[in-house]
């Protein structure tokens, strides 16, 4: 018996077959990354979009990823992913037309949009509530720690209470959402990760990712780590 519900097993019921995750790079930017600002500390300079590219409108990155793909008969269908920096962070009408070209994509049977908790207006809840009577919609929303002390030292930039708010106006619609945490941030134990789990389950999301942290040189963390060398988690620790 599983101990959870995972997401392939879910995809496999509803959808009856596997689908891909393709990822998209919409050009955008990020709010925390305005007026100064630098951004979460470990957001590298492409905003956690590494495998994606911006010079190519939405179709021309899907159909290049497809392209490339192994084992492409496994797969009956894709999940349409904006993942890099704040996939809610410009005018709903630019929005519009960035996810209407992606859902229109041959076979996309999802669509999952990356965002922050605090870049959203009343205009885009509308366009995902339209959206997501069309298709399926996720929201990924980046929770990282409950920890209000950890969520200020890596400039996360939103209150546990701004992130609550969203995901109540969410769940109204009926839009899914994921929360990603990260587990091995700076000062961080064992009871902060226990902490952050029990309060995602008081939360309720459609679905978690646990992410390991990962540091890249091209992030704020990196410099603070080669100045103050911090504990990070061994493969082991993170396992378990």
């Amino acid at each position: 018996m599983q101990r959870y519900n995972d997401l392939s097993s879910y995809l496999k019921e509803k959808f009856c077959s596997r689908l891909l995750k393709l990822s998209i790079d919409g050009g955008f930017s990020c709010p925390n990354r305005k007026n100064g600002k630098k951004g979460c500390k470990f957001c590298s300079e492409s905003g956690s979009g590494e495998f994606t590219t911006k010079r190519k409108s939405i179709t021309e990155q899907l159909n290049a990823q497809i392209k490339f793909l192994k084992d492409k008969d496994k797969y009956n269908g894709y999940i349409a992913y904006f993942q890099s920096y704040t996939n809610t962070f410009l005018p709903v009408e630019e929005l519009r037309k960035m996810y209407y070209e992606a859902i229109n994509f041959p076979n996309v049977k999802v669509l999952s949009i990356a965002t922050r908790a605090d870049c959203f207006n009343e205009d885009i809840y509308n366009l995902l509530e339209e959206l997501n009577e069309k298709i399926e919609v996720w929201i990924e929303l980046g929770l990282q720690s409950s920890n209000e002390k950890t969520r200020n030292s890596m400039n996360i930039g939103y209150s546990t209470e701004t992130f609550e708010n969203c995901v109540k106006r969410l769940k109204k619609l009926n839009i899914k959402t994921i929360f990603h945490i990260i587990f091995g941030l700076p000062n961080e134990t064992k009871k902060d990760y226990k902490n952050t789990i029990d309060y995602v389950n008081t939360k309720k999301p459609w679905g978690i990712k646990i992410h390991s942290l990962y540091i890249q040189n091209d992030c704020e963390l990196y410099e603070e780590y080669l100045k103050n060398s911090f504990k990070v988690l061994t493969w082991e620790e993170y396992i378990d």
